[in-house]
């Protein structure tokens, strides 16, 4: 099979429709259709069914799909390779990023990374800190950003302490909470992240909210606190003057700042690839600004 074939299993496995796929890879429909035939008489299996409303994978297309894309994945790393010596940076730069530093800190990055290597593509995976290190574990990708305190024997470069804060438009000293009866609101987050805030409700000797509403998302988590449904935990990093909240930081038993710890993760090997190599640069300069 040549890579084409593997390009058009990947696109009509994620397109799910013939024509949409077709535009995407500059083919024809019909040209599609009898290339996808070849394809499948060459694997001896049906690998896409075919309906009205597109095409779906069959349980053995599923198989072929995978393989499909993983060969796509390890021949833009073998390109990238033979391209080190070249003056270009190309390949693909593989991220895994924790949902709060996706949302908040990766994107002033990545523009600047785009700007300065066009050629580069940039595949991103976001999720918990905890389920971002499993991937650094199983080398599913280049780099890392997470938070908190990983265990990593690989390279491992701070970023920043992100302070936290409770966030609310009424609440202006903790010792008002006590008379407050609106919900804490609450976002879903790693277990440890989840232990260092009950931590701090533990230390504080507060009553513990009386009601208590848990979102999905940490920006639906702001809106609501922002708009005075109650009150929340948020980091520093995901606020702004323009939020118009009262802020108070959230202090440990020493009465210092509790603060999350943000680090970039990678594996030495990889600075082999020109593209890693240039996105560890280039975090390590803006640190240094």
């Amino acid at each position: 099979m040549q890579i084409s074939d593997f390009e058009i299993i990947t696109t009509l496995s994620i397109e799910k429709n013939m024509r949409k796929a077709a535009e995407k890879l500059f083919v024809s429909q019909p040209a599609l259709s009898q290339r996808l035939q070849h394809i499948e008489r060459e694997w001896g299996i049906q690998i896409f069914t075919r309906s009205k409303r597109g095409v779906s994978l069959t349980a053995e297309g599923e198989v072929v799909a995978r393989f499909a894309q993983e060969t796509l994945e390890r021949a833009a790393d073998v390109r990238a390779q033979l391209n080190a010596n070249n003056s270009e940076i190309y390949g693909t730069l593989k991220l895994a990023v924790s949902s709060v530093n996706g949302q908040y800190w990766l994107p002033d990055v990545l523009k600047e990374f785009v700007e300065n290597y066009p050629h580069v593509k940039v595949s991103l995976m976001t999720g918990w800190s905890s389920e971002i290190l499993e991937h650094m574990y199983h080398t599913d990708c280049h780099a890392a950003i997470v938070r908190g305190n990983p265990v990593w024997r690989g390279e491992k470069m701070h970023l920043f302490a992100d302070p936290l804060n409770l966030v609310d438009t009424r609440i202006r000293r903790l010792e008002d909470l006590k008379n407050d009866e609106r919900p804490y609101i609450q976002f879903r987050s790693d277990s440890s992240y989840d232990q260092v805030i009950e931590g701090w409700w533990h230390d504080q000797k507060i009553k513990l909210p009386a009601r208590t509403i848990m979102v999905d998302q940490i920006e639906t988590c702001k809106q609501m606190a922002t708009h005075g449904i109650g009150y929340a935990v948020l980091p520093s990093i995901s606020l702004t003057k323009r939020d118009g909240v009262n802020q108070i930081p959230l202090l440990d038993r020493q009465g210092k700042p509790l603060k999350r710890e943000n680090w970039l993760l990678y594996n030495k090997e990889f600075l082999q690839l020109k593209q890693v190599r240039a996105f560890i640069e280039l975090v390590r300069r803006r640190l240094s600004r």
